[in-house]
């Protein structure tokens, strides 16, 4: 499979620069990203996504390959496709930090660039921004239904193909996880790297015991075994009596893990064998299609449980599995625009989000204000990332977005915490912007916008 490069796109986004090309269009326009409304049962969503699609802007360009596709393949323009050979991203970026809490109506990031560069990056950029943010927001669920405990991304073998590994790995690390099994991600993102053995692991050998005691020898320092196998309840008794066996040879069982069945009831049962063996210290680690209305579930029971191990739901946002989410012209040459689409009409001009909070330091709300005009007390939420093509600096570390969505949370009232049913997005729409929708809409029907 190749490289994701410029060709990864909408085929539209180069009909359109050709007929920008052949007009002679070259005027700055800004373009704003952002969720039309939230998924059922989401109450926020976590911005995600920042780094692969700063990485993707800095390294726009068409090699050689690419233009002769384009010329020979898809019968595109000599000429223009000529144009394409110098095409860099030139513009400026302004976008929302990763980790940050974020409602619909509010530009995830703004683009303000040269049109065809503005134009071509929108595919991509809602490819990378998407996908992360809405693993990242089911992830996010997942830690506020554990509070405390160890959550292991488990999901890279059902997830949608190898970028989506790792991407969802990266998101659910941002989200509050622990660790991934992935070990790739582990290497690329510097994300913590946990695992402990298949089913198959224990069938390859003669018995459990056998397998048990083999594999504690073989990882003396971080043996976790998979007890279920046959019948959790015998296993956990065997994985009791080997962990006495492997302290006489100086190895420690860590932890044993519980991947079917009822996970709840299990786990009572487990901890009680291995607590009337004297092995308080061995944890308990649950997996199988898990979310986090299961591990609510189990959390509600009070069951003895250590950790998780979350994959498929998560790593897919399986219930709410995309956003409505659009990336649309907010201003061409100075004059801000305004797509009126019934069920689809943007609110026009370029934005800035300011957040307020609280004298506890708790979210307030948010206005959606013109950047030129912002009203009120707040912080802006969007920040600069990108000027004439150039990072203005390093990004913070995906640690450091980590820790800042843990305050945002934090500080997040307790009703947007909730997994369940929905709340009005404390989202304010100025009156300044509600004033240019009416004047622009009076400009292109001949009638004021109700």
């Amino acid at each position: 499979m190749p490289a994701a490069g410029v060709l990864l796109t909408d085929l539209y986004e180069l009909t359109m620069l050709q007929a920008y090309h052949a007009e002679r269009m070259e005027g700055v326009a800004v373009f704003e990203l952002f969720v039309r409304k939230l998924p059922a049962q989401r109450r926020f969503l976590v911005a995600a996504g920042l780094a692969q699609a700063v990485d993707y802007l800095l390294g726009l360009r068409f090699d050689d390959g690419d233009c002769e596709h384009l010329v020979r393949d898809r019968g595109f323009d000599p000429g223009f496709v000529a144009s394409l050979r110098d095409l860099r991203f030139t513009g400026d970026l302004d976008a929302i930090p990763e980790g940050t809490i974020v409602f619909p109506d509010e530009p995830l990031v703004r683009v303000t660039a040269p049109l065809r560069e503005a134009q071509l990056v929108e595919s991509r950029l809602l490819n990378l921004l998407h996908f992360q943010t809405i693993v990242a927001s089911k992830a996010v669920r997942c830690v506020l239904a554990a509070p405390g405990k160890r959550l292991v991304d488990f999901g890279m073998r059902r997830a949608h193909g190898a970028e989506a590994a790792l991407l969802s790995a990266r998101a659910s690390y941002l989200a509050g996880f622990a660790a991934t099994a992935t070990v790739e991600a582990g290497r690329a993102f510097g994300i913590p790297v946990a695992g402990t053995m298949a089913h198959s692991y224990v069938q390859a050998h003669r018995d459990e015991r056998s397998a048990f005691a083999a594999f504690a020898r073989a990882h003396p320092r971080n043996a976790v075994l998979l007890i279920d196998t046959y019948d959790t309840r015998r296993g956990a008794a065997i994985a009791a009596d080997v962990a006495k066996a492997m302290a006489r040879e100086g190895i420690a069982i860590r932890g044993v893990r519980i991947d079917s069945g009822d996970l709840a009831g299990h786990a009572f049962a487990v901890r009680a064998i291995l607590d009337a063996a004297g092995l308080r210290g061995v944890t308990i680690f649950a997996s199988g299609n898990l979310d986090e209305f299961a591990v609510r579930d189990i959390e509600a029971r009070g069951a003895p449980v250590d950790g998780y191990g979350i994959g498929t739901r998560m790593n897919t946002s399986a219930d709410a599995p995309y956003l409505d989410c659009a990336y649309k012209l907010q201003a061409y040459e100075g004059v801000a625009k305004r797509k009126r689409s019934e069920g689809k009409a943007t609110w026009p001009g370029v934005k800035q989000v300011l957040r307020r909070r609280d004298a506890g330091g708790v979210l307030a709300g948010d206005v959606v204000a013109l950047a030129a005009d912002p009203i009120g007390e707040g912080v802006p939420l969007l920040e600069p990332v990108i000027r004439a093509g150039r990072l203005l600096r390093p990004l913070p570390a995906l640690h450091a977005s980590r820790e800042r969505l843990a305050t945002e949370l934090a500080q997040l009232p307790a009703a947007y915490r909730s997994l369940d049913g929905s709340a009005p997005p404390p989202v304010t729409i100025a009156p300044s912007i509600r004033a240019l929708a009416a004047r622009i809409d009076a400009a292109t029907s001949g009638t004021a916008a109700g």
